[in-house]
């Protein structure tokens, strides 16, 4: 099997270390595991392409590449220069520091790698792992990706729903803030939505007297509502959502259509 990793927290990023040993051993001895990520962090971006301005790529090794740009132009680099045209068979975009559950979805540069791919009919996963006091004293945080990752991704492929549509479908994994040997397991959940938090900013002053504002997140271990994502992560369970690039409302189009009859 080939596969392509990307990630959006870098190219040294240690999510990225435990996503290519995961992407390794998927793939199997006569396999190639090729990375292309981001040269700086890029946390955040969402599907962002640098669509006005050119990307410098380098050869960091073999089968491996930093780009100048974000986790979409990294599977763009991929898919049309780095692997010269031999197409993967998977692509896997994490493991990020951090959970892309709920609203965090929408702005994840890592779910944003996977619908790129998705988009160019590739089968894709995005993986991260929920930070918490829980994980960060463990000698390694990713270890509930690094153990739980596999039995998932190869059901996923033997077994799920991929390009059915013109939309494909690419899947969204969240670790739970848990040691790995406390994993209950994994759950088929939506999306949610954290009703108690959203992104803000917070102003502060340079030395100079100018004026910078500082992106700021809320509270992350709000639950969303039960049968979601970030509910089920922070019951101890991984968090398995199959989504697409389609962003129209669907259960609104014939009430929207009714206003124009």
């Amino acid at each position: 099997m080939r596969i392509l990793i990307t990630n959006d927290d870098g190219i040294n990023a240690p999510g990225l270390i435990a996503l290519h040993e995961i992407a390794t051993e998927l793939a199997g001895p006569k396999g190639e595991v090729w990375t292309v990520a981001p040269a700086f962090e890029q946390s955040g971006v969402g599907h962002c392409i640098s669509y006005t301005k050119p990307m410098m790529i380098a050869e960091l090794g073999p089968r491996r590449f930093a780009a100048e740009g974000s986790p979409a132009d990294c599977v763009l680099a991929g898919l049309h220069d780095v692997m010269d045209g031999k197409m993967p068979d998977l692509v896997l975009s994490g493991v990020n520091r951090g959970n892309n559950a709920a609203e965090n979805a929408l702005y994840s540069g890592t779910v944003g790698g996977a619908m790129e791919a998705a988009l160019h009919g590739m089968k894709a996963v995005a993986l991260s792992q929920f930070f918490g006091p829980d994980v960060i004293a463990l000698d390694d945080p990713f270890e509930a990706a690094r153990r739980h990752a596999l039995p998932i991704l190869r059901n996923l492929i033997d077994n799920g729903i991929w390009q059915d549509q013109d939309y494909g479908v690419f899947y969204n994994l969240n670790f739970p803030p848990v040691a790995a040997a406390q994993v209950l397991g994994a759950k088929v959940v939506a999306q949610g939505y954290r009703r108690n938090t959203a992104f803000g900013v917070e102003p502060h002053f340079s030395p100079s007297g100018r004026k910078f504002l500082w992106v700021k997140g809320g509270p992350q271990h709000e639950p969303t509502l039960p049968g979601t994502d970030a509910w089920a992560n922070l019951e101890g369970y991984v968090s398995v959502t199959p989504m697409r690039a389609d962003l129209t409302a669907h259960d609104a189009l014939e009430r929207v259509a009714e206003l124009f009859a």
